[in-house]
């Protein structure tokens, strides 16, 4: 076997045991690794019905055939779990040493059982397993965790952890790494943190030896050297996504005031060309030559704060919570990633909270644009003291706790707060926050870039066409670079060609996949994703239907009333239409639940029987 080990480490927490398992034949190229590894692993391991703050839980941190090579942005690891947040299927991936480490110490995947009756640090090399006290780590910051854990152990480790959030299961707590990087925001902390685990340090030593080197070196050193030479790069070293703000305003997307609006009217200030100023430097994942880390140095009256900045965190915690000042808005995503805290999560709960206060739905004086209000009502959430124990939760939970109409601004889908782009014109990128597969992330698909480029007229139409790109680009971003794992960046922001992906793959394991191959091997992958939820769903009691399919009522039911789209909103009907055109091409009934003649076609014969169990399956 080339590229892959063709090895799992499990780790038994209750038992402080580890042992070592071949992976199935045909799991991996079925699933290629990352997320087609880590689903079909939750799939065989998790009865269903499991509650996901248990140990009953198993957490699968997975890398891929392309995983630390020589090549762009190959420093990626998926992190995935049953969702405490969604009670769905739940991921995140992050560019950190650790997936790197993975490799090199001989595994293609990591899965964790159990719980710990301490907190420990799983301290990986190849062929052992350390568990070591965490009593003197637990309740501490991420940022100190990271210091101590260098200290003990080296630079030259990959490190995985949690803060406070993790530990005090806050349901968007998420795994972090590198003072910054961080990953799962369906609550992957959270499942670290009911299992005791503070931290996973991992030390490796050699990569799999992949098919062909000289040509995977050939390649990588090629494609590298093409990302250099893009037209977009130097602009892209410069700002990274923080040129996103401005471009979404100029748009009518930017997320403003809890997503009333796509306009923000300060949007300049918390700009790209604001941060330029403000950066200090910037980093990246291994092997990456474009990095994203916009690192900052933010001044407030509560001190001087070094934060690393992206256009999801600074819109959640800027314009969408009213926040026109962008050294206030590093301080909160600072904090938040000290915390182990969502911060496109938090950022919609916080706008939730100001709403709700706005319509006296709760106590809390919490107005738009007060940062003092923000900082405190975060502390509330670790505490969950007050309305914090309600949007520790999450939106879709506090909403229904508060009820009197709260849903109608909870902007969420299956639970999971909707990332940084507002969707009253874009019907096509609606659809992708509805068919995400953890919730509503974009990271699937970026859809609405290609609909402003249509102009308004087909902007804002319902066209066939919209679905059909939707499932190619669900395809490519969270079927093939999830499960690769590299990053889709080099791709999507300085136009790498994707033909070197295939090529590169070759390289690595030997086996010649075409595209159709590739999206054969996606397909199988979403809808393994959609029978989780679905078998999962319907095990533990809840109702599964299209309208888990819907995202905010909001979009529907409030027009916008400012900027060049004021007076437009969505249409229920017509988007049904353009769901059911996405069912169709999936291959799912009208419920959104796969076909039996879908899962035979797939491959997934294995999960009929567990489906037949819940739900009458359409052929």
């Amino acid at each position: 076997m080339h590229g892959w080990s063709g090895k799992l480490l499990i780790i038994d927490l209750t038992n402080e045991k580890f042992s070592e398992s071949g992976i199935h034949k045909d799991y991996l190229p079925t699933y290629l690794g990352g997320r087609g590894l880590a689903v079909r692993l939750l799939w065989d391991l998790i009865e269903p019905g499991t509650d996901p703050i248990s140990p009953n839980n198993s957490l699968i941190l997975a890398t891929g055939p392309l995983t630390g090579y020589p090549l762009p942005s190959s420093g990626k690891l998926v992190i995935a779990a049953k969702s405490p947040l969604t009670n769905g299927y739940g991921d995140g991936n992050i560019g950190t040493k650790a997936s790197v480490e993975i490799r090199k110490a001989g595994y293609d995947a990591i899965v964790i059982k159990g719980a710990a009756r301490r907190p420990v640090v799983l301290y990986i090399e190849r062929g052992k397993v350390d568990f070591r006290s965490a009593d003197d780590l637990w309740g501490l910051g991420t940022h100190e965790t990271e210091d101590k854990l260098i200290r003990e152990f080296g630079k030259d480790v990959g490190t995985l952890l949690i803060g406070p959030a993790g530990e005090k299961l806050v349901k968007y707590a998420t795994v972090l790494s590198e003072y910054g990087r961080s990953a799962g925001r369906p609550g992957m902390g959270a499942v670290m943190g009911v299992k005791k685990v503070k931290a996973v340090v991992v030390r490796g030593d050699e990569l799999p030896e992949p098919a062909d080197r000289g040509e995977l070196i050939k390649l990588g050193s090629e494609a590298l050297k093409k990302v250099k030479e893009s037209k977009n790069y130097d602009f892209w070293i410069r700002q990274g996504t923080m040129a996103t703000i401005i471009w979404s305003n100029t748009n009518s997307v930017l997320p403003t005031y809890n997503f009333r609006e796509g306009v923000f009217e300060h949007a300049d200030k918390i700009s790209g060309d604001v941060m330029e100023k403000m950066k200090i430097s910037q980093k990246g994942c291994p092997n990456c030559n474009m990095p994203c880390g916009m690192m900052v140095e933010a001044r407030t009256d509560m001190g001087v704060t070094k934060a690393e900045l992206d256009y999801e965190n600074v819109a959640m915690l800027g314009s969408n919570i009213g926040l026109d000042d962008l050294d206030k808005v590093s301080y909160l995503n600072n904090l938040a990633d000290d915390l182990g805290l969502d911060t496109i999560s938090l950022g919609s709960n916080i706008a939730f909270a100001m709403e709700a206060a706005e319509k006296k739905l709760i106590d809390e004086k919490i107005e738009w644009g007060d940062f003092r209000a923000a900082v405190d009502l975060v502390r509330k959430i670790i505490e969950r003291e007050g309305v914090g124990a309600l949007l520790a939760e999450g939106v879709k939970y506090a909403s229904e706790k508060l009820g009197d109409d709260a849903a109608r601004f909870a902007i969420h889908v299956k639970g999971l707060e909707v990332s940084a782009y507002d969707c009253h014109t874009a019907p096509g990128m609606a659809l992708a926050y509805g068919t995400s597969p953890i919730g509503a992330h974009h990271k699937d698909a970026w859809l609405i870039s290609v609909e402003i480029q249509m102009g308004r007229e087909g902007r804002l139409s319902y066209n066939p066409e919209k679905a059909e790109k939707l499932v190619w680009m669900q395809n490519i971003r969270g079927g093939m670079f999830e499960s690769l794992t590299t990053c889709r960046l080099p791709w999507v922001e300085v136009g790498l060609d994707l033909e070197y992906y295939p090529k590169l793959l070759k390289a690595a394991t030997g086996v010649a996949f075409t595209w159709d191959d590739i999206y054969t091997i996606a397909h199988r992958i979403y809808t393994l994703i959609r029978a989780f939820w679905v078998r999962e769903y319907l095990a533990a009691g809840l109702d599964w239907s299209r309208e888990l399919d819907i995202p905010p009522r909001r979009w529907f039911e409030e027009s916008l009333t400012k900027g060049p789209f004021a007076g437009a909103k969505l249409e229920i009907d017509k988007y049904h239409t353009l769901l059911d055109k996405y069912y169709e091409l999936r291959g799912w009934d009208h419920r959104g639940i796969p076909r039996r003649s879908t899962l035979e076609k797939l491959g997934l014969d294995f999960v009929i029987p567990s489906l037949e169990k819940v739900t009458e399956l359409s052929p």
